[in-house]
């Protein structure tokens, strides 16, 4: 049987709002798939957030059943750490986006961030 591969997106930053370079980059590693990142309320517990985590890595490993995954990650910190620790123990290649801040400094002294794209980096 032949595997596809598939990049999952498991941020708060749907495909369709990144540049053109991000989703280039994205779809050489496989096809984009949008996972829903949870809303992690601050005053969660552990054993909340664990649920959590549980929830979209089982999410992830159904798609890996099938395909061959690399998962980006960004977010709440701890949920975050726990999710690619958890992806990574069962050898799934995981992956954060590397951005240059750039910053201009408008006619009235105020300044404006912009993030660009530069790459993936592993996990």
């Amino acid at each position: 049987m032949e595997h596809r591969s598939v990049f999952i997106n498991l941020s708060n930053h749907p495909s369709h709002l990144w540049s053109d370079a991000q989703r280039e980059a994205a779809t050489r590693l496989g096809e984009i798939v949008d996972m829903k990142f949870p809303t992690i309320d601050a005053s969660a517990s552990d054993d909340e957030v664990a649920q959590l985590v549980k929830e979209s890595v089982d999410a992830v490993m159904e798609l890996a059943a099938t395909a061959q995954v690399t998962v980006h990650v960004m977010g709440e910190m701890v949920f975050t750490h726990r999710v690619v620790c958890e992806l990574k123990s069962h050898g799934l290649r995981c992956v954060a986006s590397t951005t240059e801040r750039v910053v201009t400094t408008n006619d009235d002294g105020t300044k404006t961030s912009a993030f660009r794209f530069e790459r993936f980096r592993d996990y």
